[in-house]
C-alpha cells in the first residue's frame, strides 16, 4: 500500500452498500473495512494510519473503546476527520476532536424526509390512538369505540424544538395538516425562523403554548436534559410530547411521571437514553406512548442518501474542500496546518462556517 494514499476505515456496521462504492472509484483513496475491534489496541491498531475514520452515529451499538474521544485520539495521529454515518453524532466527543485539530462531520438531512414523516406518524397515532386502538382490539373485547376516542390535529399548535433540515420538514408538515407551528433555535434568528414557516418564540412560551412539543436539536452539553419536570410541568395539560431527536434531551422519568399524572395526554418516542430500552422501562408500560427503535430514519431511501452524501464529503474533503455538514468549524485552523503537513497542500478555506444542523 503506498504510504502517500488517502485512507478511509470504518468498522463493519451495516451501511448502504453506495458508500464502499463511491469510495471504491477513487484511485488517490484507500477505504478499508476492519472487523468491530475487540478491544482499544485493536481499535487503535485498525485506526493508526487513519486519514478519516467513518463511525456508527449509535453509540449503543459500539464498544466503549470505539467512541471517539480523547484516549482514541491520542492513539491515532494521522487523523484528521470522523465522519458520523448519521446526523448526530453521539459517539464522538466534540470537544476533544478539536483539541485535537480533528474535523467532525454529520449527514444532516439525508435522513430528513424520512425522520420528518416518522414524526408527523407519531403525532397521528398519539393524537388519534392508533397504536393503542390496534393493541386494544388484539387483546381485548368489551371495550367500545368512546373509550379510544381522539383528538384531531388540525387547529392545533405545534411547537418544534429545532429547525433544521428536519423540523422544517416537519413544519411544513404540520401546517399541511392546518396546524399553528411555532419553533425555538438559538442557532437561527427570527427572520430565518419565519421563511422556514414557523413563528419563532422562546423555549417557555413554545411549551406552553402548544398541543404537541416535537424536539429536534442535536444531543450535546447544551441540550442534555432540556426537557426536564420543570420543562414538562409547563406544556398544555393534555398536549403530547414527540422526540425522533436523541435520547437524553429529555428526562425519560419525568416525562413517564407527567404522562402517569395525566398531565400530559401520551408521547411519541423513537429515541431513548438506552437504545433498546429495557422491557421494565416505566414509558413502555404507558397505554398511551407510542415506542420506536430509533427508525425514524431507517428507510432504504435515507440509508442510501446517508451513505452516499457521507462518501461525496469524505471525497471532497480529502481533495481539500471544506465540508459542507462540519459541526465543528471552530477546529479549522488548525485542521488546515494538519491537512496540508499530512497532503503538501492547504484546504480551501471555509466560504461561511456554521455548524450542521440536524
Amino acid at each position: 500500500m503506498s504510504a502517500s494514499r488517502q485512507q478511509v476505515v470504518r468498522f463493519d456496521s451495516w451501511v448502504d452498500p453506495v458508500f464502499d462504492e463511491r469510495l471504491a472509484r477513487e484511485t488517490g483513496i484507500d477505504a478499508r473495512v476492519f472487523a468491530m475491534p475487540d478491544s482499544a489496541a485493536a481499535a487503535h491498531a485498525a485506526l493508526r494510519d487513519a486519514h478519516v475514520f467513518h463511525v456508527s452515529a449509535a453509540k449503543d451499538e459500539l464498544p466503549r473503546h470505539c467512541l471517539v474521544g480523547a484516549d482514541l485520539l491520542a492513539h491515532c495521529p494521522t487523523l484528521l476527520c470522523v465522519s458520523s454515518y448519521g446526523a448526530g453524532y453521539d459517539p464522538i466527543d466534540v470537544a476533544a476532536c478539536t483539541q485535537a485539530g480533528v474535523a467532525v462531520v454529520n449527514q444532516a438531512g439525508g435522513n430528513a424526509v424520512s425522520v420528518a414523516e416518522h414524526t408527523l406518524g407519531l403525532i397521528l397515532s398519539v393524537s388519534r390512538r392508533i397504536a393503542e386502538s390496534d393493541r386494544r382490539l388484539r387483546q381485548e373485547r368489551g371495550f367500545s369505540r368512546e373509550d379510544l376516542t381522539g383528538r384531531e390535529i388540525a387547529g392545533k399548535t405545534l411547537g418544534l424544538v429545532g429547525l433544521g433540515h428536519i423540523g422544517t420538514r416537519v413544519a411544513a408538515l404540520g401546517a399541511a395538516f392546518g396546524m399553528r407551528v411555532l419553533a425555538t433555535d438559538p442557532l437561527l434568528g427570527d427572520d430565518e425562523i419565519v421563511r422556514r414557516g414557523a413563528q419563532p418564540v422562546a423555549l417557555a412560551q413554545l411549551l406552553a403554548q402548544s398541543d404537541v412539543v416535537s424536539l429536534h436539536c442535536p444531543r450535546e452539553a447544551g441540550t442534555l436534559k432540556l426537557i426536564d419536570a420543570a420543562a414538562l410541568a409547563l406544556m398544555k395539560p393534555g398536549a403530547i410530547f414527540i422526540s425522533t431527536a436523541r435520547g437524553g434531551i429529555h428526562d425519560e422519568q419525568a416525562l413517564a411521571q407527567a404522562i402517569a399524572s395525566g398531565h400530559l395526554a401520551g408521547a411519541g418516542l423513537d429515541v431513548w437514553e438506552r437504545e433498546p430500552p429495557p422491557l421494565d422501562h416505566p414509558l413502555l408500560q404507558c397505554p398511551t406512548v407510542v415506542a420506536t427503535y430509533h427508525t425514524a430514519g431507517v428507510t432504504r431511501e435515507a440509508r442510501h442518501n446517508m451513505a452516499a452524501i457521507s462518501a461525496e464529503q469524505i471525497i471532497g474533503l480529502l481533495a481539500g474542500r471544506c465540508p459542507p455538514r462540519l459541526v465543528n468549524p471552530q477546529v479549522w485552523p488548525r485542521y488546515a496546518a494538519r491537512f496540508q503537513s499530512a497532503f503538501g497542500f492547504p484546504p480551501d478555506p471555509p466560504a461561511l462556517p456554521a455548524r450542521s444542523h440536524p
